[in-house]
């Protein structure tokens, strides 16, 4: 049996028999907010180019399937992914990715009162190391840490794929862990969120 093409109408009964549909137009509501500027049928559009999208990579990763989960659980996740990464890219449209250390004001006004000297002191410590960095990991780092830019964003505008981005991250938050860590500062090792990811 030949396997229908997204843009083909025979595929739109395997899209809504798999749930990537309605996957995807769960997600693109539940993160609606993001996207204020858009409603109804752009919505719509954003799901339905998600769950072709998710059909896709589905289709190119079914060698993968072990089987550990219902097939439908494990192509909901597709469609979920999906669209959550097209409504990240669509809220950064057209909006510039801040890749310089403009953030840095707000984070050093965010400490208490109480700690104040200390923070101020972990913060320039922490900028001079940030400083030290190799250019990527800088770039990547502040861009995602500090200015809040989606990795996935960051991804496309730079021209790189999501795992480059996320090992230059986690080596540049090692490297600070251990130079600030040599500083005599205590560094928690906290793992980055879902949302930087």
């Amino acid at each position: 049996m030949q396997t229908p093409h997204p843009d083909d109408a025979t595929a739109r009964p395997w899209v809504e028999e798999l749930l990537l549909l309605k996957a995807a137009r769960f997600e693109v509501r539940r993160r609606a907010d993001e996207l204020p500027h858009l409603r109804g049928g752009d919505l719509e559009d954003l799901a339905q180019q998600a769950a072709d999208d998710a059909l896709l990579a589905l289709l190119r990763k079914l060698d993968d399937f072990r089987g550990e989960s219902r097939f439908t659980t494990w192509a909901y996740k597709f469609a979920l992914l999906e669209a959550a990464v097209k409504v990240r890219r669509r809220a950064w449209q057209g909006r510039e990715v801040p890749l310089e250390d403009e953030a840095w004001a707000t984070l050093a006004a965010a400490g208490s009162a109480g700690r104040a000297a200390e923070d101020a002191e972990l913060l320039a410590a922490l900028r001079e190391e940030i400083e030290a960095l190799t250019p990527r990991r800088r770039e990547v780092l502040v861009a995602v840490a500090l200015n809040g830019v989606p990795i996935d964003v960051l991804a496309q505008r730079l021209g790189s794929t999501r795992g480059a981005l996320y090992k230059s991250l986690h080596d540049a938050r090692r490297t600070l862990r251990t130079a600030l860590a040599g500083r005599g500062f205590e560094i928690g090792e906290g793992e980055e969120s879902d949302e930087a990811r």
